[in-house]
């Protein structure tokens, strides 16, 4: 596994760094710095006090955690959220509770997941016509009609 050398700095002295629970983990762990409740249907920004410095030429994505996903119905709102190699301010996570209680964030939770991906810029050109195929302009569930 191709690994990347990641800058990172502590925001807030007790701020847990990112961690990979297993060598085959795609993503890395990251924690909440604080306690706090979100309501049913409600959305949180959770702050994790850390920041990171990113290789030219990848990002990090921000994805939800399976387990409170399914024992929960909390998620990550912007799935995946971005983080651009420029950016140098704190990751926070917006968490929102589509469950039916009220989940609890306890400081030190494991609230999400961050993975690297490479990033290609496009070369935007405009044309009078794409190339045609099959598929064309079908979307929103297209394939399902299909026999």
């Amino acid at each position: 596994m191709k690994k990347i050398k990641v800058c990172i700095k502590k925001i807030i002295s007790d701020a847990k760094i990112p961690d990979y629970v297993s060598s085959g983990s795609s993503g890395a762990d990251i924690y909440s710095i604080i306690d706090t409740d979100i309501a049913p249907g409600a959305f949180s920004l959770i702050p994790t006090g850390i920041a990171v410095e990113i290789p030219e030429g990848f990002e990090a994505q921000i994805r939800p955690r399976s387990g409170i996903a399914l024992k929960h119905g909390v998620t990550v709102l912007n799935t995946p959220g971005t983080i651009d190699a420029d950016y140098r301010g704190e990751i926070k996570v917006i968490m929102i509770n589509l469950g039916d209680i009220v989940f609890s964030v306890k400081k030190g939770m494991r609230i999400a997941q961050m993975v690297f991906a490479h990033v290609e810029h496009a070369k935007f050109e405009v044309v009078d016509e794409l190339n045609k195929t099959k598929r064309g302009g079908g979307g929103f569930g297209h394939t399902d009609l299909v026999g």
